[in-house]
């Protein structure tokens, strides 16, 4: 579903993102993890077309999206939520997920969104400004899943949020795979989360893949130890 193969990506002339190489494939939740500064963040942007590309290649499934601009990837199927979540403050929790409808025609909120967020349908007229950091987390998941991706990119999801909701987060998530088909690229540094979402796991290190297991085969204490400072 998701092809990467050879991405290099710089800011000016340094260079963040040396060669890499992975796939995802339909329905697999795949969790690429590192320390802050290791390039986690930088390639979300690259496979979203926030952050140029210098060489290599992205396909979503079968399409190249590696030239196309960020929304005409949102139209090939990848849907991004940012670092911060970035959610509209000042618009309501439905005006926010309405923007995610905009690449398909526009239109009401579909109920099954409500269904996988509750507490949206509860908050659906408060300002997305007044939402804790877990219900902004899951707002900016819904407006993601408006665009009807094939392709789930979330990037630090975890941050901010309290213990309780990263539980619920996860069970969430891996609804959203079964219900809907997707494949998930999650960026995290919280080992315990990603563990108990991710089909495989990918540790980036200075700009490149230094370890890969599927989850059954995981060494926890070999990843901890690249993700410890």
């Amino acid at each position: 579903m998701l092809n990467v193969s050879g991405l290099h990506v710089s800011y000016g002339q340094s260079e963040v993102l040396h060669g890499l190489d992975f796939s995802v494939a339909p329905n697999e939740i795949v969790a690429i993890m590192g320390r802050n500064g290791m390039g986690k963040t930088t390639l979300m942007k690259s496979l979203m077309g926030i952050v140029p590309t210098r060489s290599g290649s992205v396909t979503v499934g079968g399409t190249d999206v590696t030239r196309l601009k960020s929304y005409e990837r949102v139209a090939n199927g990848v849907a991004y939520v940012p670092q911060g979540r970035m959610i509209f403050s000042t618009m309501t929790v439905q005006e926010n997920i309405e923007t995610g409808l905009i690449p398909h025609g526009g239109g009401k909120v579909p109920g099954d969104l409500y269904e996988l967020f509750p507490v949206l349908l509860e908050m659906k007229g408060r300002r997305g400004g007044n939402l804790s950091g877990g219900q902004q987390q899951q707002l900016a998941i819904a407006r993601a899943l408006a665009t009807k991706p094939k392709v789930l990119l979330l990037d630090e999801p975890t941050e901010g949020i309290q213990p309780s909701i990263i539980r619920e987060m996860a069970r969430t998530l891996k609804r959203i795979r079964d219900e809907r088909g997707l494949s998930i690229v999650v960026s995290e540094q919280v080992l315990s989360f990603a563990l108990d979402i991710a089909d495989r796991v990918l540790v980036i290190e200075n700009g490149e893949i230094v370890h890969e297991n599927l989850r059954a085969d995981v060494d926890e204490a070999k990843v901890a130890r690249f993700l410890s400072v």
